[in-house]
């Protein structure tokens, strides 16, 4: 079996200690780091982010899997700096003020690193100020925000309106989620995206990006 889709393979077994040695010694053998990123760990963390989607696996495996991730990517870190490989985009993640619920938030990212994202994770009972200067200062594109209380629901729209006021460019798309926010609650408060589960803020992510 050949270096990568075992890899891809380790990382779906949520093996980190397999995938750190397999990407070291695919990087040994010649293969470079853009090879083992895209279609070693990233081949893996898709068929993860679809398994789960499907509820065919759950957070204890995704989590396993992020670690292999994690491990892997450590290996690969200097080699990408060398090789100049960008990440797909910046993306700015955090749970609105007043929110401290994160572990669905926590998912998200696990998903959109998989997914070859540099995430910039907020926390949570992030500021409307923090998230949108933050993101103005690093250049991502998009923010998301997620709230797991109706109460700070409204926090949401805080944020859209003021990174309108200081980014009226549109460069910076604006995505919500959580388990009381719906996808028409989205769009009155005029957020770009709306995603129900982790399993989906990547592919609404992507859809975002591409439309710009």
């Amino acid at each position: 079996m050949e270096l990568l889709p075992r890899i891809a393979k380790g990382l779906e077994e949520g093996d980190d200690e397999l995938v750190r040695s397999l990407a070291g010694e695919a990087l040994a053998a010649g293969v470079s780091a853009a090879d083992v990123l895209n279609n070693g760990l990233l081949a893996g963390m898709a068929v993860i982010g679809e398994r789960f989607r499907l509820r065919e696996i759950f957070l204890p495996d995704v989590l396993l899997a992020a670690k292999a991730m994690y491990a892997g990517l450590d290996v690969l870190r200097p080699r990408l700096a060398d090789e100049n490989v960008p990440p797909r985009a910046k993306i700015v993640i955090g749970s609105v003020r007043g929110d401290l619920h994160d572990i669905g938030k926590n998912l998200v990212g696990i998903m959109l690193k998989g997914a070859g994202f540099d995430v910039i994770d907020l926390g949570h009972d992030v500021p409307p100020e923090t998230f949108v200067e933050t993101a103005i200062a690093s250049g991502a594109t998009v923010v998301g925000m997620s709230a797991l209380l109706t109460t700070t629901m409204p926090r949401m729209k805080d944020v859209v309106d003021l990174l309108r006021a200081r980014e009226p460019s549109g460069r910076i798309r604006t995505i919500v989620g959580g388990a009381p926010v719906t996808a028409e609650f989205a769009r009155a408060i005029g957020a770009d995206g709306w995603a129900f589960d982790a399993g989906s803020a990547v592919a609404r992510v992507t859809a975002l990006l591409e439309a710009r």
